[in-house]
């Protein structure tokens, strides 16, 4: 498992993969990534800290994910993160969130000292798609509601039963409402959800230019960002 890496194409920054408690929703249906989790304090902080100690600052902008969201990290290890941030002279932080915690990012943004781009798995704007067959339990009713509180979505194409229409959408207000934005290529997985490679074919075709666009990170494969398993 990578848990460290430098992202240089786009945004330029440090990435570390952490381990966190369980993911206070973990139901999504698409999702495995929660297998990462723990209950094990100590492990975590251990793994944690080394993990981090690989941080240099090189780039002054750093990001942090684990499988949930960042306020299912120990607080020891956001307490080593706030030290690493006043050490290695970090300007920006990169964090992700459900929409559960939309209320508490101030928070967060406060504890920390530095400005933070906050991150949500959106996965896509439609409500029908989103609630009733992923199950993202994110109940909000509008790309305009969720950029109120954060600053990146991630979206998620070629999904069976997920439509042209619905990714045109979300393309639209991606670029509508958003500075930044991840779009995520389905990966088969241990779930029942399904890639569908004809749709895949046709995003990749017609958002070629996303390819090359300084504001959206496409993530073909789950590891592009150098992390994960």
């Amino acid at each position: 498992m990578e848990r460290y890496n430098r992202i240089t194409r786009k945004n330029c920054r440090e990435i570390v993969l952490l381990q966190s408690y369980p993911c206070f929703w973990g139901k999504c249906r698409f999702c495995d990534y929660t297998l990462d989790n723990s209950r094990d304090k100590n492990a975590m902080l251990a793994l944690n800290s080394e993990v981090l100690s690989h941080v240099t600052g090189c780039f002054g902008v750093l990001e942090v994910i684990n499988s949930g969201s960042c306020f299912e990290l120990p607080p020891k290890t956001l307490e080593q993160i706030r030290h690493i941030i006043q050490e290695k002279n970090i300007k920006r932080l990169f964090f992700e969130a459900h929409w559960i915690y939309r209320d508490r990012l101030q928070e967060m943004r406060d504890y920390m000292g530095i400005p933070i781009t906050f991150k949500i798995g959106v996965e896509t704007f439609d409500y029908d798609f989103r609630e009733r067959y992923l199950n993202k339990h994110a109940d909000f009713s509008s790309p305009e509601e969720v950029s109120r509180y954060f600053d990146s979505p991630c979206l998620m194409v070629g999904i069976k039963g997920q439509t042209r229409e619905m990714i045109d959408y979300d393309m639209a207000m991606l670029k509508k409402y958003f500075q930044l934005g991840t779009v995520n290529v389905f990966t088969n997985n241990s779930t029942d959800v399904q890639r569908d490679e004809e749709l895949v074919a046709w995003f990749m075709e017609k958002y070629s230019a996303l390819l090359d666009d300084p504001s959206v990170e496409v993530l073909y494969e789950k590891t592009d960002f150098g992390v994960g398993d």
